[in-house]
């Protein structure tokens, strides 16, 4: 069974023993059916929504920087951004090396640099950004103003996304199908208003997630001793 939407629902159809959809009726499909594609996405969304940086969510943006403009948007779909990921790659062309952004506090950008922005018929404050700070509107800044047109990198992490076609695939690789099944399972389960095998799939649901964490971000950082013995 391929592991994309259709697949999905069809997993929780087959242990309902329900009659398994296919790609030619499921955008069509009503009740119990329509129900389990909104259970499946219940669980994706539950997944992604108690976690910030789940390794499948991860992306890189590259940002081509536009001379004398100080502020950026952020990807619609970013859930949380690792600031310290910032940095200007090296170009050549344009004469810089590879550039490491330092974070700067909003508040402290207002009171010591925020006037670079104002001044802008004076050109000989832009450069080559050396800082990033955050606003309150889900945009970043650079400082200095860039003077060139610097290609900016930096890492963060996506939200969660419902699926809607039946190919559509899940960012959750699919070692973690189970888990998926198991919350769309619950909430199958209270459709058909069994509520004993709904808490079941419930508690079963919570725990794949608690593993997950286990395997996919719980991981430390292994320290080699140099002392001789």
């Amino acid at each position: 069974m391929a592991y994309d939407f259709l697949g999905l629902v069809n997993d929780v159809n087959r242990r309902l023993n329900e009659v398994e959809l296919t790609s030619t009726n499921f955008n069509t499909a009503i009740g119990f059916y329509a129900h389990a594609k909104d259970a499946v996405n219940w669980a994706i969304r539950s997944i992604n929504q108690v976690e910030f940086e789940w390794p499948f969510n991860h992306s890189t943006v590259s940002l081509v920087l536009t001379p004398g403009t100080a502020r950026y948007a952020f990807p619609v779909d970013m859930k949380s951004v690792a600031f310290d990921s910032f940095r200007v790659v090296r170009d050549d062309t344009l004469g810089n090396q590879t550039q490491y952004l330092h974070r700067l506090d909003y508040e402290e950008y207002l009171q010591k640099l925020a006037d670079d922005e104002e001044n802008t018929a004076n050109t000989s404050i832009r450069g080559l950004p050396h800082r990033v700070f955050r606003t309150p509107d889900f945009k970043f800044g650079v400082n200095p103003i860039p003077d060139k047109a610097y290609t900016l990198k930096y890492e963060y992490y996506k939200a969660g996304v419902d699926l809607v076609n039946a190919t559509d695939v899940p960012t959750i690789p699919v070692a973690f199908r189970h888990i998926i099944n198991e919350g769309a399972m619950a909430q199958a389960y209270l459709f058909r208003s069994n509520l004993e095998a709904s808490e079941i799939s419930q508690r079963n649901f919570y725990q794949g997630i608690k593993n997950m964490r286990g395997i996919l971000i719980n991981r430390y950082d292994y320290a080699r001793s140099t002392m001789r013995v």
